[in-house]
Formats: C-alpha cells, structure tokens, sequence
C-alpha cells in the first residue's frame, strides 16, 4: 500500500470542491467528478437509493468503458465455447447523510491497475464530506422551493384583492401553480350538479382548449377523495385505474389538490407533469397543498370583497334613485304645473302672446335641466363606486359628491359639449382645482340650499378663441358674483365663473 501524504494535497482540494455550490445537482455533479480525478477513474457515476426523494436520476461523468476483448483461443477440433468476458473492475462506496444511505458511488476503468485501498481510503474521506455537501443542499433546495411557493402564494392573494373578474382569479390561480410546481399544465376542477367534476379553466404551454370542458364522470374511483377535499397524489395518471377522463393519457406524474377554505371545498387544483416527467417529491407535494390552501382563502376573500363592491353599487344605486325622486320627478311636476297655469292664465286673464311665450320658454329651459340631471344620474350610475374615476366626467362627479357630503345635499351637475374629447390635460386639472375652491367656498356660506355646476366646452372667449367655461352657482347670501379667469354673471346668491383656452 502506498504512502498517502503525496496525494493529501489532492484529497482536500477535492474535498473543498464537492462544497462549492448549493445546488443539489450541482452538488452531486462535483463529487462524482473530484471522485473520478482523485482515483484517476475513466467512470464514476452516483446511484441514489431514493431518487423520486429529490427529484434527480442517476449522476455520471462520462460513459462506462468497455471491458477489454479476450484473447483468440487456440484452435482445437473440440467444439468451441463461448468465450467469458472478464468483468470491468469496480470501486463501490457508500453514502450517508443523516443515518440513511443516499446512494453509491461507483468508480471503473481505472487507468493504471486496479483500485488499491489507497483509493478506497481516499474514496470514503470523500465520500463522508459528500454526505455533509448533500445535506446542505437538501436545506438549500428546501428552502428556496419554499421561498418561491410563498412568493407565489402572496402574488396570488395581491391579484385576488385587486378586484379580478371570478374567470380571471381561477386562471391567476392555476396559471402560478403551473410555473411554480414546473408542470405541463394547471386546472382547476370544479363540482358539477349530477356529482362529477368539471375542468373550468385550464393554463397550459400549448393550446387549452380541448382540456376545458372535460368531466370526470359520477362513480370514477378518484372522484369521492376529490370531493371530499382529500389531496390526491398519481404517479401516472396514464395508466393509474382511477383516471377515466379522454386528456389522461397526456400526463403522468400529477396532484390534485383541494381549494378548500372554512370547510368550504371551492374545486380542486390539478398539476400534472409530462408523460416520463419526474415525479413530485414530498417537498414539493406539501408546499403545493399548502399554496392551495392559501389560494383558497384569497379566492374566498377575492370573493368576500366583490359581494361587498356590488351591495356598494346597490347602495349607490339606492341613493341616486332617491336624489332623482326628490329632485328631477319634483322638478317635472312642478314644470307641468307651471305649464298648466300658463294654460289657465292665458285662457282666463288674457295675458299677451309675448308673456305666455316668455313662461313657457322658462318651461322649456327647465326641461333641458332636467333632462340634463337625468343624463348625470345615469352616468353616476355607471361608474364603479370602488374605483377612482378616470374620465374628467367622472373627477367632476367625485368633487360634487365630496361638497355634497359637507353640503348635506348633492350639488347638481352639467356637461355642455363633448367634454371627454376636448378637454385635456393641463387644462383639465386647472379646472378641477377651481371646482374644488367654488365649492369650498360654497360649502362655507350660509343658506345655501341649491349648488349648481355648469361644465361648459362650447362657449368662447372674449376674443374669440374655443375655451371652456366652469360656472358654480349656489343660492347661499346674496352677491353679485365674481369671476375667476374672466367674466362674471350677477343675481341673488353667488355665482363663480372660470374660463380659460382649451
């Protein structure tokens, strides 16, 4: 046996090596090479006890050389026989980490000789710092699978809350799993009246098409685990008994995985992988459950949050009914009374042609405003109460219903033009900013019962050019009005004007 100082040097560089990356196959991939370096092997290879533990085959450096051919034998009358291949010398040892054997490591073809007990010592102090080195990287690899399904899981609770559509928060849902549990597909399955499951929604590479729609049929073996919210674990879905829908013989390793939340079972999440495909480890089938679960509560709060937007809508819905009530059907009643006494006044008095025509212009005036009150009301209810407003329409109606709230009444609101089209940016938030000081001034005087908005994008300037022209009016004190950005109208209460080029 030969001293084995001379080769120390080489055991500890490969010793360090094998530590070097954290990664599990990156790991294993650095003993099976300092291996061959250090024993002058032309293979070696790293055959893992348990393979589907993490998720890796068998780790080889190069491929095993064949066995050298057995000389001719001597010629002889006798029948000849079969001539017997010598066997490729083999160096096998063993790796453990935590109490349990990983796997062997198996080296061959050595370049000069045979493998000596040098090598087999030299082996085995490798061999025990692999076993650290793998240790390491199970934790590694452990915790950041974990790292990434938690990420995962939040982004999809962030998605669910920012208010997607029912068909949206499923796709988010299945669409992460897939990416995240590296399947070829996500489905989400859903109860059916007669019993069964249906594939709702589908995220796949390829075209999803043909998967949506798919029905497990009432009485298939798997079908009482799903629906009773137990996760469900396949090695092949091809060929597994208990798989009857016609997309099966497409996948192999596969888990369905209940979306179950307050004992409320929402459907099943299903992630399976390629035909061939590895198979999940244990790792990966917790954290996916525990991702379901989570995906679960943020669907039964996504929802939660939606019920309480519409009943906002209904709510809302309820007060504009009641501010059209009380203001544009009184305004029309009124309207007709004042035509009906017109009616009488110029039958019985004989008011000249000059005065009827004069009050039944100031009916016709009031008509226009409330057809206009009208158009406002059904706008309000178009916008989404949960939502900042986007169009300017909308911003003027959110500053009137923000007055209205200190006011105690809702100011009324009018449009003059097509606003949306030719009012534009800087010019839009000036004119916001003015509407915001009218109406604090407003809310400030006393008496006030009526605020009146006039957005108006057809009067001109003074000299002529397009402009656009905010009036608020309200009947609080009594002034002449004044103007801010030019022009001014008088009359009992307070009238603020601002106008500027469009």
């Amino acid at each position: 046996m030969h001293d084995p100082v001379p080769r120390l040097p080489s055991l500890l560089e490969a010793v360090l090596s094998v530590g070097t990356d954290l990664e599990l196959r990156a790991t294993l991939q650095h003993i099976v090479d300092a291996a061959a370096e250090l024993t002058e092997a032309r293979y070696a290879a790293l055959d893992m006890t348990d393979p589907g533990r993490d998720g890796l085959t068998g780790i080889r450096t190069a491929e095993r050389p064949e066995p050298p051919e057995p000389p001719e034998p001597p010629e002889s009358t006798e029948s000849p026989k079969p001539p017997e291949l010598p066997e490729l010398p083999e160096l096998v040892v063993p790796i453990h980490v935590d109490d349990e054997v990983f796997g062997d490591l198996r080296l061959a073809g050595k370049r000069e000789g045979p493998f000596t007990d040098e090598d087999e010592q030299l082996v085995r102090v490798l061999a025990t710092q692999a076993g650290i080195a793998i240790g390491n990287a199970r934790l590694y690899e452990t915790a950041r699978q974990r790292e990434r399904w938690i990420e995962g899981a939040a982004a999809v609770t962030t998605a669910l809350l920012s208010g997607e559509s029912a068909a949206d928060a499923l796709m988010t849902v299945a669409e992460r799993a897939r990416r995240l549990a590296e399947a070829s597909a996500g489905v989400i399955l859903q109860p059916t009246e007669d019993g069964g499951m249906e594939i709702v929604t589908a995220s796949t590479l390829d075209d999803p098409g043909d998967i949506v729609g798919v029905v497990i049929e009432p009485g298939s073996p798997v079908l009482e685990q799903l629906l009773g919210g137990e996760p469900v674990f396949i090695d092949d879905t091809a060929t597994d008994p208990r798989m009857t829908t016609r997309v099966r013989h497409r996948f192999g390793p596969s888990m369905m995985l209940p979306l179950q939340a307050g004992g409320r079972l929402l459907g099943t999440l299903a992630l399976p992988r390629r035909r061939g495909g590895r198979p999940y480890t244990a790792v990966e089938r917790l954290l996916a459950t525990q991702f379901a679960s989570q995906a679960a509560l943020a669907l039964v709060h996504a929802e939660a949050q939606h019920s309480r937007e519409r009943l906002a809508v209904y709510e809302d819905r309820d007060r504009i009914a009641r501010d059209l009530h009380d203001l544009v059907v009184q305004r029309l009643f009124a309207t007709g009374m004042m035509l009906e006494s017109t009616q009488r006044r110029s039958a019985g008095t004989g008011d000249t042609d000059k005065d009827v025509h004069a009050m039944l212009g100031h009916a016709v005036d009031e008509l226009q405003s409330t057809v206009q009150e009208v158009r406002t009301a059904i706008f309000a209810l178009q916008q989404p109460p949960a939502d900042a407003p986007t169009t300017f329409r909308g911003k003027v109606l959110r500053e009137a219903a923000g007055a209205g709230a200190v006011l105690g009444f809702q100011p009324s609101t009018r449009f003059i033009g097509a606003v949306e089209n030719r009012l534009a940016e800087p010019v839009a938030g000036r004119l916001l900013t003015a509407l915001r000081r009218a109406l604090t001034a407003a809310s400030r005087r006393a008496g006030a019962s009526r605020v009146e908005i006039t957005v108006d994008v057809t009067a001109p300037l003074p000299d002529g050019r397009p402009g656009v022209r905010l009036t608020v009016f309200d009947d609080g004190g009594a002034g002449n009005g004044h103007t801010e950005g030019g022009g001014a109208e008088g009359g009992a209460g307070t009238t603020v004007t601002w106008q500027s080029p469009l």
